[in-house]
């Protein structure tokens, strides 16, 4: 027994330092967006690392939800015996569920804020199309004013 609540505390810890390194690439991403000569490669790269991380968190998650399964009885009927256990596994659900609602509010801001620099970068691209147009348009009708269309000349008069 004593072994899997070693096994549901290292899974905590390990999911506290995913979730540390999940904010920390949160906080890139936010300083990513804020930069206006953003390369999409960097936005990129960030959204792929932090998905790794977040596929690893799942994976510590399914395997703490296993091992809890196995000894959760165990645990309710034998609470005093490991009190002092059960203490530091609810401490560590305690700070990671604090880790998890900051990377939570952070995502919402970079959301808004991912939303905001598309928009930018939409109306850039929509504005730059449209002058394109008007400069082909403007040289098309420059060609034309030196263009004489071909004409018929009546030389019985």
């Amino acid at each position: 027994m004593k072994e899997y609540l070693d096994a549901l505390e290292r899974s905590l810890r390990k999911k506290k330092s995913l979730l540390d390194q999940i904010l920390e690439k949160s906080r890139e991403q936010a300083a990513l967006l804020k930069n206006e000569d953003l390369a999409p490669e960097d936005f990129d790269r960030n959204v792929e690392e932090k998905a790794a991380l977040i596929e690893e968190l799942v994976q510590c998650d399914s395997g703490f939800d296993q091992v809890y399964e196995r000894i959760r009885e165990k645990i309710k009927s034998d609470k005093a015996k490991y009190r002092e256990e059960i203490a530091v596994i609810q401490d560590l659900i305690r700070e990671v569920t604090a880790r998890s609602t900051s990377i939570q509010a952070e995502e919402a801001r970079n959301r808004e804020a991912a939303e905001r620099k598309f928009s930018t970068i939409k109306r850039q691209i929509r504005e730059s199309n449209s002058s394109a147009q008007a400069v082909n348009r403007y040289y098309q009708n420059m060609m034309k004013i030196n263009y004489v269309d071909p004409q018929f000349l009546d030389d019985k008069h």
